[in-house]
């Protein structure tokens, strides 16, 4: 499957932002894409009820697109049971140019890594002759053919044979833990199906006599034929031990693949590992990074509608792959690594602009959507009373009515009242439900606005509001902080603001502003209130 890309608006979503995020992820699912739209942080009241009236669900939130350990292209599902053979996990190290692999239990739970040291080590230093296996990894090392099985699992003590009978008999003796390797020597087979030993294994090509067949029968005793020697057979059936039967690391540092590589960096610094198992948040092991898979990364493509701005996007945004960016507001300062598709027009609303790509690429629009598309141009244009609407605006919104059969006027009064959240909301969430942060000319301008049918239960509340700007314009070193009331009947805006930027906002609008002034037919941020600070500061 493609890799997801996530389609979001800006951090405060209103209802333009999030609609057309949802209605863009659907047309670009229809053309083939694999994309989910997400949200920045939790929606206003009127998107609430917007999502809701049409049977939408709200998107989850992203809280950033940093790379994380699960964007690195490490060794996925590289790991080994401890009933796996040594045998085993030499070559899958080997194979994937590894020293060292994850140990799991039968929950695939990381227990320890296994290495090609601990190999080294058990062969050079430890105890060769104790196995502990199971037939099947016996039969693989050595290449077997299955004679007879009555065990699945094989614990006990290896015993070549290559001496004459007497001379074996006076330094050694068969039991039941006996694993028995020999060739031609029929008289030592003999005395060992008798002594029901727990396996034997002829070599070099030879065949066990058929009485002594029936006798290991009776006792139930495992026999393999191999067609190597016994020096080879004796060399190689110990790396059949399962991995627990080796010494092993316990303590390896452990990443989850959420964990941010610039956490992974500052852990690497620390430890001064060579690799480190990946883990879930349930201690699931899910392979293992070598330093070097830190140069080969999978960014998160993500595709910004409603905004162009570093400051109003996700966190994170400069360790992501932007493919493309749809919108309806001035140039921001946002860059990319390579040529993407940039579609920026003058209209009131980025639903306008979602609807001609449906149109231009010939995807039917279902209803669901149009009526998605419509709410978002209601609500950024005011119904096409705000002066950033435009005819494109206009023929768009009169197509999706024919559409859907909504009524326009009826949803919008519907949309506004939803929005008088002032009851339910503390100052903090009021002034921050749309905001919007500008740097200009080194100065740092803070915009908030709220549409509302209700302004006097606002503005009853002008003090509480005015010292809430105050004091949060001095915490976060904003210049300049709005709180723009806009008032849709009366079509104009209520203002209040910081005290220390009055005199920049006297001069960018009337010399007699004050506290909670209304400014009529001033309803958008975007086209009246920035450009008019704009030419001030500028």
């Amino acid at each position: 499957m493609k890799d997801k890309t996530y389609i979001f608006g800006h951090k405060n979503p209103d209802t333009d932002s999030v609609c057309s995020a949802i209605s863009l992820s659907y047309l670009k699912n229809a053309l083939g894409f694999n994309t989910e739209s997400r949200i920045l942080s939790s929606i206003n009241e009127e998107t609430k009820y917007v999502l809701k009236k049409f049977k939408i669900n709200i998107p989850e939130i992203l809280n950033d697109v940093k790379l994380q350990v699960s964007d690195i292209n490490y060794h996925k599902d590289f790991k080994i049971s401890m009933k796996e053979s040594v045998y085993n996990a030499f070559f899958k190290m080997q194979n994937e140019n590894m020293s060292t692999i994850p140990i799991v239990d039968e929950k695939e739970h990381f227990v320890g890594a296994f290495a090609m040291k601990d190999i080294a080590k058990k062969e050079i230093l430890g105890d060769n002759k104790t196995l502990k296996s199971n037939y099947i990894h016996i039969l693989e090392v050595i290449e077997g053919q299955e004679v007879l099985k009555f065990n699945d699992e094989i614990l006990g003590n290896i015993t070549n044979v290559d001496l004459r009978s007497t001379t074996f008999y006076n330094h050694s003796q068969f039991n039941n833990d006996t694993i028995l390797i020999v060739g031609d020597r029929h008289s030592i087979i003999e005395d060992a199906v008798n002594k029901k030993v727990k396996l034997i294994v002829i070599t070099g090509n030879n065949k066990i006599k058929d009485e002594h067949i029936e006798i290991a029968r009776q006792n139930k005793v495992n026999v393999i034929y191999t067609n190597k020697d016994s020096y080879e057979t004796l060399l190689k059936i110990g790396f059949a031990n399962y991995i627990e039967n080796y010494r092993y690391t316990k303590d390896l540092v452990c990443v989850n693949e959420s964990l941010d590589i610039s956490d992974l960096n500052d852990i690497i610094n620390k430890t001064k590992h060579s690799y480190y198992p990946v883990i879930n948040n349930d201690n699931t092991c899910l392979g293992l990074i070598k330093l070097s898979d830190l140069r080969d990364t999978r960014p998160k493509k993500v595709i910004l509608v409603d905004h162009n701005e570093t400051t109003q996007s996700v966190d994170g945004l400069d360790e992501a792959d932007i493919i493309e960016i749809v919108d309806h507001h001035k140039l921001g300062n946002i860059g990319t690594n390579q040529p993407i598709n940039f579609r920026n027009m003058t209209v009131g609303s980025t639903c306008t602009i979602v609807y001609q790509l449906f149109k231009e690429n010939k995807v039917k629009i279902p209803e669901h959507i149009a009526a998605l598309l419509l709410s978002g141009i209601i609500s950024d244009t005011l119904l096409l009373k705000s002066p950033t609407a435009t005819k494109e605006d206009e023929k768009v919104l009169h197509d999706l009515v024919k559409l859907t059969n909504i009524n326009a006027d009826k949803l919008a009064i519907e949309m506004f009242k939803s929005n008088d959240v002032v009851k339910s909301k503390s100052i903090k969430e009021v002034v921050y439900m749309d905001f919007k942060t500008f740097n200009i000319d080194k100065k740092v301008v803070a915009i908030s606005q709220i549409n509302t049918l209700n302004s006097k239960a606002i503005l009853k509340q002008k003090t509480s509001y005015i010292k809430y700007l105050n004091k949060e314009s001095n915490k976060q070193n904003y210049d300049i902080m709005i709180f723009i009331i806009t008032d849709i009947f009366k079509n104009g805006s209520y203002i209040l603001f910081n005290e220390s930027a009055k005199n920049t906002l006297r001069l960018a609008f009337t010399e007699t502003l004050e506290q909670g002034d209304f400014l009529a037919n001033i309803v958008s941020r975007k086209k009246q209130i920035l450009p008019a600070i704009m030419n001030f500061l500028k």
